[in-house]
């Protein structure tokens, strides 16, 4: 399958809102949430069908049988997340453990074990289209190993090679470095903020690191006219391709409220995030083409 990845380097950019417009322009019958912290795309893209609900075990956490340890303190000593406590008798942190299993091979009694963790639910709509996304669970540090799960979910269900999109997560952490790994193309949501500009730099500098092709698109541009500028002067000087700029548009807070893609509603952000599309869809196509040769 071919991947279009959407990113923002920050949160608040606008980000799912421009990836479900994507997906409702191109009726893809594949696309994902990446954004297992938060995922909301779902509140937009209006599954008609349950899910498909599944555990995801992410690293596993240390239990003390108490009968077996002698305490020695080695387990507290050698834990670097310090994640052993001792008040009568030693007990594991569920949250600040790490699964290393160091506190397990130090022990001179094998009291510690290492448990299957739950760290979260994938879920898996399928109807007309397939939709891969999962829900990580509070203070679990696996995200990237989740979001990977939700691509593999994807790529398991999807038996053609058509256009399958995925609504990644804000930062440049594991979530999206697992998000970036494997797709064709990069569309960077940019906003045009002194901290837009710059997550928009240290995503960028992630995906060429991965060698993945890159557009930019500016959310919101006319909010500041200058950083605008300086945004479409980086992605110049780096011959970055350009795809479109969309207006803030009020409509949009009221579209996204109502659960609606903005491509659903008569506004001017929806009517030019179809132009977005088209050129991102140019630049994708342009990029496989060459791949091919």
């Amino acid at each position: 399958m071919k991947q279009l990845l959407v990113l923002s380097g920050k949160g608040g950019t606008g980000k799912t809102t421009i990836a479900s417009a994507f997906i409702k322009l191109s009726k893809c019958r594949a696309y994902a949430d990446c954004d297992v912290d938060a995922p909301n795309l779902h509140l937009v893209v209006n599954q008609s069908v349950q899910p498909r609900k599944s555990d995801y075990y992410g690293l596993p956490k240390a239990e003390i049988d108490q009968e077996l340890c002698v305490q020695c303190d080695l387990c507290r000593q050698n834990c670097r997340f310090d994640a052993i406590d001792f008040d009568e008798k030693y007990s594991v942190d569920f949250y600040a453990c790490e699964g290393c299993g160091v506190c397990q091979a130090v022990c001179p009694t094998d009291a510690i074990i290492l448990n299957p963790a739950v760290a979260g639910e994938l879920k898996l709509y399928s109807d007309d289209s397939v939709f891969s996304t999962a829900q990580l669970k509070m203070g679990s540090g696996t995200s990237g190993m989740l979001v990977t799960e939700v691509k593999k979910q994807l790529k398991d269900s999807v038996n053609d090679d058509n256009l399958t999109i995925i609504d990644g997560s804000p930062g440049i952490g594991c979530p999206v470095i697992a998000s970036v790994s494997g797709v064709d193309m990069v569309l960077i949501v940019a906003e045009p903020s002194v901290s837009g500009i710059s997550d928009m730099e240290r995503i960028i500098i992630t995906a060429i690191r991965f060698q993945t092709k890159i557009a930019v698109c500016i959310n919101k541009y006319d909010l500041n006219f200058e950083k605008t500028r300086e945004i479409e002067n980086y992605c110049n000087e780096f011959k970055i391709p350009m795809v479109g700029k969309i207006p803030y548009d009020p409509l949009v807070v009221k579209a996204v409220n109502d659960g609606k893609c903005i491509t659903e509603v008569d506004c001017v952000a929806g009517r030019v995030a179809r132009g977005v599309f088209d050129e991102t869809i140019k630049v994708f196509n342009n990029h496989n083409d060459e791949s091919r040769r």
